[in-house]
């Protein structure tokens, strides 16, 4: 049996997105945006000239020369931050302070220090701050959740997932520069890690082992997490060697597969202890599937509520601490901290 479920949602256009950043990660959001109907109307960059090239391709009708013009524009409702790591933390503060509403980009910000100060101004200001944490809003996400809900495998045991890929390994590329938050556990190792925290809560003791590259970052790090009534979950991250990209999540009477890659739109197979498959999911999703989050931003705001239950605050704070954690056990420290 396939299970398949509603398809990709249409914005009605009443919240108006402003971009801050203008990288490839701001273009993939951007793209699925104008794709399914949602309003952008301003974005800003560090040029006027940036922000224009970025305006003109995506039919945004107002370019900022530079953040700050950005989050001060009256016309932005909500501010997508798109900047690298150490940016995150500051770009989000200043858009609150302006009274943006702000989806963060993942990792939500370099530590769990850095997480609170802006989760705390967004509960000051009463807006709403969400981490840009895309997988946990597409559909077969949802369908995970719900078959696990549902007790389709039993008693949920451990979660598995690898996230690898080949990265530049310049030492001056910003994946290999500390100061900027580099190495795999940011970049990659933040989506088997808030998977885990999706899951199985937030885990009572970390392990971790890494290994660290000449510039001091991770190149590839390794983690066992031990959850509430004993339940583990392991996770494998390197940016120098691609993998397959899989997850697995193993329960008392089956389990659930998520073939490669398990982050992006996929399928996911229900498996018995007979190692039967009695249901596969899978729904065909337009773009890279960033407009699910930015729905969920839209309803959230429409309906004033300032928090996702999908991705609350709290929960980029507790994933932040767990990734702190890794970091102390594998000897990665940002300068700074």
């Amino acid at each position: 049996m396939t299970t398949a479920v509603d398809a990709d949602p249409v914005s009605r256009g009443t919240i108006r997105w402003g971009i801050l950043a203008t990288g490839g990660v701001a273009r993939l959001f951007a793209r699925d945006l104008r794709m399914h109907g949602h309003r952008i109307t301003a974005v800003g960059s560090r040029t006027l000239a940036g922000a224009r090239d970025f305006a003109d391709q995506f039919g945004i009708p107002r370019a900022h020369g530079s953040y700050d013009e950005l989050v001060a524009d009256p016309e932005v409702d909500v501010v997508y931050v798109a900047t690298p790591h150490d940016l995150h933390a500051g770009n989000a503060r200043s858009a609150l302070a302006h009274g943006k509403h702000v989806v963060v980009e993942k990792p939500f910000t370099m530590n769990a220090a850095e997480a609170r100060e802006v989760v705390d101004l967004g509960r000051r200001r009463g807006l709403l701050v969400m981490e840009a944490m895309w997988t946990r809003f597409l559909p077969h996400m949802r369908f995970v959740r719900q078959a696990l809900a549902d007790g389709r495998i039993g008693e949920v045991r451990s979660v598995h997932a690898d996230h690898t890929q080949s990265l530049p390994s310049d030492p001056s590329h910003r994946l290999n520069d500390p100061r900027r938050g580099g190495g795999a556990l940011l970049d990659l190792g933040v989506y088997p890690v808030s998977l885990a925290h999706d899951l199985l809560g937030s885990p009572d003791d970390v392990t971790a082992v890494g290994e660290l590259t000449t510039t001091g970052v991770d190149g590839s790090v390794a983690t066992i997490l031990r959850h509430d009534r004993g339940a583990v979950s392991t996770s494998y991250s390197s940016m120098r060697t691609r993998g397959p990209n899989r997850a697995v999540v193993l329960g008392t009477a089956g389990r659930l597969e998520i073939a490669p890659v398990w982050y992006a739109p996929t399928t996911v197979e229900v498996r018995n202890h007979l190692d039967e498959v009695v249901d596969r999911f899978h729904q065909p999703v337009s773009g890279r599937g960033m407009q699910y989050q930015a729905t969920e931003v839209e309803q959230l705001i429409e309906a004033g509520e300032v928090a996702s239950p999908l991705m609350s605050p709290g929960q980029s704070v507790a994933v932040m601490t767990t990734m702190d954690r890794v970091r102390a056990a594998i000897g990665v420290r940002y300068p700074g901290e």
